[in-house]
């Protein structure tokens, strides 16, 4: 039987820790690497930020917009990373924060969580702006193969915050928050999944950045129970590791801190030692 992405979630937490090395092949970037600003650049980049990882970290995040610049060729480079990091034993998380409705986002579900796609990942990010009843089509494809989600719900961007903060005036979730109404979805789904099995988090995980309060947004840690949450904005935009589990209270056991810049600054160097640096601290912020 496959066990579920929130199983194989919590394995990787006690084997290789929380850290989540993003793959982000920025221009500048490929230049402090050495490394030309094309599809054979950031293949090279994305294969040796791999090869740092393994061993020293358990998850890692391709950013797949930097991949999508160039065209077919960046996505023969990106097939060519995503499959060395998932025959390495890294978990993969597609950033494509893709979102639609009907079977369009069930085709997006398709190109990125089928099991023998090209582009087959272990989770991917998604948006559900739309209601996340629309994504409902790549949860379940997601519970039948493994895979994992991670739904947008409280991001890191400041420009976000008037949407996401803002209160519904209708419907189940009337009176919560965008985002807090997000979170209680997708704890609903991680709930229903989480008490059929062993699993003690769900497969279906939100992205809440970790330069946000939870009580800004509306959001209680007690609907995060079971649910995975991909951090972002530790490092580069200013959030702290040692805060992590005072910024995310009696969440924290879900919480997967993301990392870029930060680490890939370090040059392929040094990419390895601060990819050891990175892990340390977080494990020890979470002991």
């Amino acid at each position: 039987m496959t066990p579920s992405f929130g199983d194989r979630l919590s394995s990787t937490f006690d084997s290789a820790g929380r850290l989540c090395v993003g793959i982000d092949p920025h221009s500048y970037l490929l230049g402090q690497w050495g490394l030309s600003d094309d599809a054979r650049g950031v293949r090279d980049f994305g294969l040796r930020v791999v090869e740092a990882a393994w061993g020293r970290a358990g998850i890692v995040k391709p950013q797949v917009a930097f991949f999508e610049r160039h065209g077919s060729a960046g996505y023969t480079a990106l097939e060519d990373v995503l499959s060395a990091a998932r025959d390495a034993g890294l978990v993969v998380i597609a950033d494509v924060k893709r979102g639609d409705v009907g079977t369009s986002v069930e085709a997006y579900g398709e190109a990125w969580l089928t099991p023998g796609s090209p582009l087959e990942a272990d989770a991917m990010t998604i948006s559900a702006f739309q209601g996340v009843g629309s994504i409902a089509a790549p949860h379940a494809l997601a519970l039948a193969g493994g895979k994992g989600l991670f739904v947008l719900a409280a991001t890191s961007n400041p420009e976000a915050a008037s949407l996401q903060t803002a209160i519904l005036s209708a419907g189940p979730s009337a009176g919560r928050s965008v985002a807090a109404s997000i979170v209680a979805d997708v704890h609903d789904w991680n709930s229903t999944e989480t008490a059929s099995g062993p699993s003690t988090l769900g497969s279906t995980g939100v992205v809440i950045g970790a330069t946000i309060g939870l009580a800004d947004y509306g959001i209680e840690t007690s609907s995060l129970a079971v649910t995975p949450i991909l951090a972002p904005g530790f490092g580069h935009q200013g959030a702290i590791v040692s805060d992590a589990t005072r910024l995310f209270g009696a969440a924290s056991a879900g919480v997967i801190v993301s990392a870029s810049r930060s680490i890939l600054a370090a040059g392929p160097s040094g990419v390895a030692a601060a990819i050891d640096a990175q892990a340390a601290e977080i494990a020890g912020a979470f002991a």
